[in-house]
């Protein structure tokens, strides 16, 4: 490789990294605690325990579940339900009203309730509130840095720096390590040449699995206008038929269990789990918007809308989602870790402390780098292709 072109991808290595380092720090240290968010959920959660019942107990039917909410907050709306497949609970989600719910659905605050029983286990506005918890916390910084949209897109942007600065750092990183064997860490030339080996080492180690995680990350921070664009097309171009219709009112539906009834005769090879009512922003004024999954490791991180009119309970239309979000929703266990149970997590947690190791030695060298006089550091860089022990590449 030419000197000049050599500098240039230099100077993208080191532009890319400088500008994006602390936001990504923060990135990988948030998300440290997210790849285990159920075990801490599960340890930090101080409602009632669940009720031991013997195998094959039946279920308590969902609208008396809806009936112990609406009890439970009188002056309060229902938005949404979940049935979890991986403990015995029905959540459902309560709110003032729909304009306020649609303005910002943050105002939501949700009620558990024993899927066996219906005895309610716990109201979050009694212990952390709707936006309040260390785990919500995490999210918000690993995601938007409390912005919202804002946030989400400027941390796209971080992660596609980070993608810049690997491709960048994997050019980089033979011209600078080709006359030495893979591994080595030259810690009798002194602490800065330890730590610049330490930061090829790492870096070219974990380039595959940084390059993945950022360029998932960022198709999650693209999650909400993805959803918009998918809403205001084709979710919009289905919905032609009902416009002029008046909103169903509360008193005019369907029961949801017969709604999520006609959804699973619709699609048996599939589980329902959730529930959108009418009148959120994320659903329809006409319909329960019945989501659904596969039973297959695979198709368990696919999920396919079903519309159930309201009024008659009847299946209105099976949704197929766009191609950008279904990448959307395989880039999310890829990105967490989550699909892989305990030992997979903790390989995912070893590898983000890698690359906090990798973000920090980058740090330490530039810090370094910056005390020499200005005059040396410049016949460094001048020297770039010939004198590899001089400077780094990060």
């Amino acid at each position: 490789m030419k000197a000049p072109t050599l500098r240039r991808w230099f100077l993208v290595h080191k532009w890319t990294s400088l500008v994006s380092t602390l936001f990504l720090l923060l990135i990988c240290v948030t998300g440290l605690p997210l790849i285990f968010r159920e075990e801490i959920s599960d340890w930090l959660d101080t409602s009632q325990p669940y009720a031991q019942v013997a195998p094959g107990t039946p279920t308590q039917p969902i609208e008396t579940v809806l009936a112990s909410a609406r009890r439970h907050d009188p002056d309060q709306i229902v938005v949404s339900a979940f049935v979890d497949d991986d403990a015995p609970r029905i959540v459902i989600g309560m709110a003032p009203s729909w304009p306020a719910y649609n303005q910002d659905p943050r105002i939501a605050h949700f009620l558990k309730f024993d899927v066996h029983t219906g005895i309610l286990l716990r109201d979050s506005t009694a212990f952390s509130g709707a936006r309040g918890g260390f785990l919500p916390l995490m999210l918000h910084v690993h995601t938007d840095l409390f912005t919202s949209l804002p946030g989400n897109l400027f941390m796209g942007l971080m992660s596609l720096f980070l993608a810049a600065a690997i491709l960048s750092g994997i050019v980089l990183y033979r011209p600078f390590m080709k006359r030495l064997p893979f591994g080595t860490l030259r810690r009798d030339r002194g602490t800065r040449m330890a730590w610049l080996d330490l930061h090829n080492l790492l870096g070219i180690v974990l380039a595959a699995w940084m390059g993945v995680v950022g360029l998932t990350g960022t198709l999650n921070e693209l999650s909400t206008p993805l959803f918009a664009v998918w809403q205001a097309s084709d979710v919009q171009a289905m919905l032609r038929a009902w416009r002029g219709r008046p909103p169903v009112a509360a008193a005019d539906r369907t029961s949801l269990d017969a709604a999520f009834r006609a959804a699973q005769a619709a699609l048996p090879d599939r589980r329902v789990i959730s529930a959108i009512f009418p009148g959120s922003r994320m659903g329809t004024p006409y319909h329960y918007v019945i989501w659904t999954k596969g039973n297959t490791p695979l198709t368990a991180r696919l999920f396919t809308p079903v519309l159930v009119d309201a009024r008659t309970g009847r299946v209105t239309a099976i949704v197929p989602m766009p191609w950008y979000l279904r990448a959307l929703e395989i880039s999310r266990p890829l990105h967490f870790g989550d699909y892989g149970a305990m030992p997979l997590k903790i390989i995912w947690a070893m590898l983000d402390l890698g690359t906090i190791m990798v973000l920090i030695s980058g740090l330490i060298l530039w810090v370094g780098k910056h005390r020499l006089p200005a005059q040396p550091r410049l016949r460094a860089l001048r020297r770039i292709p010939d004198d590899k022990t001089t400077t780094a590449t990060g």
